[in-house]
């Protein structure tokens, strides 16, 4: 597969991103309310910083080390959220990752475009092992880890520095 694919699902589109997604990313992963409840997101988030993060997506697919899809319906193109794995091509897994905006929380994306993701790991990347953490304070990813079928591993104490605090997180 040279080109990433596209992944459909009964209510969404994962797509590849493109440049035109920044000022929607800037927008959504840039409040405050999602930055906070993920380990990589910073706040605030600069202008510039969602394009230089796209502009990294088709080299990270050609050499197989990551792989990031917007989330949008599938009825237009207006960006929902994020997903997306980094792959561990020598051990034959993945980490999931994914966000989606907070006026669109408690709807169901997340669960639904992680499933899709999964499914494509394992199917098309023949992965072995998919894992995710969340933050202990993010109740809400963790469900969606066990909606998709995830295990609880266990917590890591002061795991991460995000915000000048160190977090907890589950894996």
């Amino acid at each position: 597969m040279a080109t990433q694919p596209t992944l459909e699902t009964s209510r969404l589109r994962l797509r590849p991103f493109v440049s035109s997604d920044s000022a929607d990313v800037e927008s959504m992963a840039g409040d405050y309310r999602v930055a906070k409840m993920t380990e990589n997101i910073p706040h605030p988030y600069s202008a510039g910083m969602a394009e230089e993060w796209i502009s990294t997506h088709q080299e990270n697919w050609i050499a197989r080390e990551r792989i990031t899809w917007v989330i949008c319906s599938n009825t237009d193109d207006k960006l929902i959220g994020c997903v997306g794995l980094v792959i561990n091509g020598k051990h034959c897994r993945a980490s999931l990752g994914y966000w989606v905006g907070n006026a669109l929380w408690g709807m169901g994306f997340c669960t639904e475009a992680a499933t899709a993701v999964v499914d494509f790991g394992f199917q098309h990347l023949n992965l072995r092992r998919i894992e995710a953490t969340h933050l202990t304070k993010n109740p809400a990813s963790g469900a969606v880890m066990r909606k998709i079928g995830m295990t609880h591993e266990g917590a890591m104490r002061n795991y991460v520095l995000k915000d000048g605090v160190f977090e907890d997180m589950e894996r």
